[in-house]
């Protein structure tokens, strides 16, 4: 498969197979009141800009890649915190909900960022953050093996299924 998948369709696979293949294979979308709030909460996020504070450089709507895994997409936020090696990523995904309990769903879709972060700056990216509108919190997320595993196994299924169609 030429084309790279959306880093977005994996939140999906994790949640339902089903549900990613009709969004990201068949195009079947409408939209609710929820999808509704989460666009609202990410358009914040998606005006590509840079500034810093504080040593901090804040990064909107960056755009992210993975040849390995054949993945691509768009950051909402990525940190990039000063380190004595250089600088540190940290990827920061906006959910219009709260932390979800019964699956990692939202923490796959953070590691698929960092995984295409760690690719294109060579450099580890050990955690990031899920910022959840209902909440109004921050969720650190560490990217430990079992997480790494669980994402690119995810990768690889959700692969399989579109180029079965």
């Amino acid at each position: 498969m030429d084309t790279p998948l959306p880093i977005s369709a994996l939140q999906h696979a994790v949640y339902c197979l089903r549900q990613a293949a009709l969004i990201h294979i068949e195009r079947v979308w409408a939209e609710n009141r929820f999808t509704a709030e989460g666009r609202a909460l990410h358009e914040v996020a998606h005006e590509a800009a840079a500034r810093k504070n504080r040593g901090v450089r804040r990064v909107t709507a960056l755009p992210l890649s993975c040849r390995r895994l054949n993945i691509a997409g768009v950051a909402d936020v990525v940190e990039f915190h000063p380190s004595p090696d250089g600088e540190i990523a940290f990827p920061i995904e906006y959910k219009r909900g709260k932390p979800k309990l019964l699956h990692r769903a939202d923490e796959v879709q953070l590691c698929t960022q960092a995984l295409c972060l760690e690719e294109m700056t060579g450099r580890s990216v050990p955690e990031g953050a899920l910022f959840y509108g209902e909440t109004k919190r921050r969720v650190v997320v560490p990217f430990d093996a079992e997480l790494r595993k669980l994402t690119e196994d995810t990768v690889t299924a959700f692969a399989a299924f579109v180029a079965e169609g």
